[in-house]
């Protein structure tokens, strides 16, 4: 689980893919097999977490890590151009955006 800290050092990406409806659970089902199979075992991989809107078009993918460059390396794997190529022929659009946690709020 996402530890969601000012003081955390991590690498923050937050993954937005825009999709229809019809397509949502097939998306969802390629992220967490990309997940279980390649990401998460990953160099500086701490976490993630996937969020569906009510309508089933848009997944937010928030993820840490514990450098930019590592997450820099794993989208540059030959495995991982396979798993994006396979969310792009499921979705509309996507785009992951580095983050810093600029504030917290209990």
């Amino acid at each position: 689980m996402p530890n969601i800290k000012k003081s955390n050092s991590y690498q923050t990406v937050i993954t937005t893919f825009e999709m229809t409806p019809g397509t949502c659970q097939d998306l969802l089902d390629e992220l967490t097999a990309a997940y279980d199979a390649f990401i998460s075992k990953q160099p500086g991989f701490i976490a993630a977490g996937l969020h569906v809107n009510d309508a089933q078009t848009r997944i937010a993918n928030y993820s840490q890590w514990e450098r930019r460059e590592d997450f820099q390396a794993m989208l540059r794997s030959d495995e991982m151009r396979v798993h994006n190529r396979k969310f792009n022929a499921l979705c509309k659009s996507f785009e992951p955006v580095m983050y810093d946690v600029a504030a917290t709020f209990n």
